[in-house]
């Protein structure tokens, strides 16, 4: 029996620490940028193209912070969470998307008001110098970057189509970059200015090819992973079995996922975030995904043997959140897998409830893991079916209580549709269920 006292203050301490310097870091860099605009190198022609070097200065600022998001950096993805950053990472897309916009538009319109000629000759005009006319074509990519990222857009497209446009944002870091060396001038006050500026966008860089690339493939070339197995759950569910060598040196943990390729089976940039599904033991991992996409549907037809190469592990849904010894988990739909590796992490100690709400129970994949599950650790498991109606809503507040009615004392972690999570987390801060034990897991997952 484990009885082990839960990390409360640890972990909110590593939370705290987190917020703190990335505050810090925030305030003091924007801080310099404004100083660096109080002094610029060079005059501006006007006030117009004054504000335009403002909106431009603070555009590469903010895609600099954008670099060091989508690093996958893990003293912040550890602390926070990758899905919190990836909501950090949608609305920073979103103000890089607005910027620019504004800024080349007021650039234009200083010119033109200097140039005496009408706005829309001065597009060709300024077009005619390659690093503006590089400028343009960065400001369409990320015009299309942030169409596809819209929702009622986004769901229109396919994971992997929409993750495949999104990889235009390493041809937006290129082509800003030669930007400005040419174009920016801000920052070339003196020495010092410089310094900091290049300092910061090879800091940014730095972070995002070991994160993304370095790292990635030391760990490959380490561990050599394969398919080892490959198991039908259901019709439209499989389990894919994965070894190679010293795993215990990833430090996964249940809860936890990582963005998976199958080279030779699929192209390279076909990658998807899926969940392990059982506890990690150091010998072997194993992913469960329902065939929604061609990547997903294609698990089905894996050779054993085929090599794998994964990113991670990711994703602070670990027994090392909670703040309570006893603990609800909530899934839905096949949002169940990182609930189920959660439920045999012996790490997690105390008292378990498991909600599984599904349709029919023939959609209850792992259905009888869990059951095996809640047996050998004295759990109660509640399968919650039917169709959402007004008479049949097991996550409003009243009957959550009604199924577990020490809730308020209780970490609670929950992963399936979003629209399920959203009613569940609603539900939670109605029940004033503490921030600090609500964990919840809804794959928003950046580029």
């Amino acid at each position: 029996m484990i009885t082990a006292t839960p990390p409360r203050v640890r972990r909110t301490g590593q939370a705290v620490t987190a917020y703190g310097l990335l505050w810090v870091f925030l305030l003091l860099n924007l801080a310099i940028v404004e100083l660096m605009l109080a002094n610029p190198k060079t005059p501006a022609h006007n006030t117009l193209t004054s504000i335009g070097r403002i909106l431009g200065l603070h555009l590469a600022f903010v895609m600099a912070l954008q670099l060091l998001l989508i690093a996958r950096l893990p003293f912040l993805d550890r602390r926070l969470g990758m899905d919190r950053l990836t909501a950090w990472h949608r609305w920073t897309g979103f103000t890089i998307f607005w910027l620019v916009l504004l800024h080349p538009t007021f650039v234009m319109l200083g010119y033109s008001q200097f140039d005496k000629i009408p706005f829309l000759s001065e597009i060709p005009n300024l077009a005619k110098q390659m690093p503006v006319l590089l400028g343009m074509i960065a400001a369409v990519l990320v015009g299309i970057i942030a169409v596809t990222s819209v929702r009622a857009a986004r769901r229109r497209f396919s994971y992997e189509a929409w993750h495949t446009i999104h990889l235009l944002v390493y041809i937006v870091v290129v082509l800003g970059v030669i930007h400005q060396v040419y174009e920016g001038s801000a920052f070339k006050t003196n020495n010092f200015t410089q310094a900091y500026w290049w300092g910061l966008w090879t800091f940014a860089i730095g972070a995002l090819l070991t994160g993304r690339l370095f790292l990635p493939l030391a760990r490959n070339l380490r561990h050599r992973l394969r398919v080892a197995a490959v198991i039908a759950e259901s019709d439209d569910v499989v389990s894919v079995h994965i070894t190679g060598r010293n795993l215990h040196k990833l430090h996964a943990r249940a809860g936890q996922f990582f963005l998976w390729r199958f080279p030779g089976h699929n192209r390279w940039w076909q990658v998807n975030p899926w969940s392990l599904s059982a506890a990690p033991d150091g010998h072997s991992l194993r992913l469960t995904a329902k065939a929604i996409g061609r990547t997903s549907a294609g698990l089905r037809e894996l050779p054993v043997g085929t090599r794998v190469f994964a990113e991670g592990p990711y994703g602070a849904f670990t027994a090392a959140a909670r703040t309570r010894q006893d603990t609800l988990l909530i899934a839905g739909g096949i949002g169940v897998t990182p609930i189920r590796a959660l439920f045999e992490d012996e790490t997690l100690a105390g008292d378990i409830v498991v909600l599984y709400r599904v349709r029919t129970p023939a959609d209850a994949v792992l259905l009888g893991e869990l059951r095996n599950l809640a047996r050998l650790r004295n759990a109660r498991l509640h399968l919650l079916t039917g169709r959402t109606t007004e008479g049949n809503q097991p996550f409003s507040p009243d009957n959550l209580l009604a199924l577990v009615p020490d809730i308020t004392e209780r970490d609670v972690y929950v992963c399936g549709p979003a629209p399920m999570t959203n009613e569940v987390l609603r539900s939670l801060r109605t029940l004033r269920v503490p921030a600090r034990q609500r964990h919840a897991e809804l794959f928003r997952l950046a580029a």
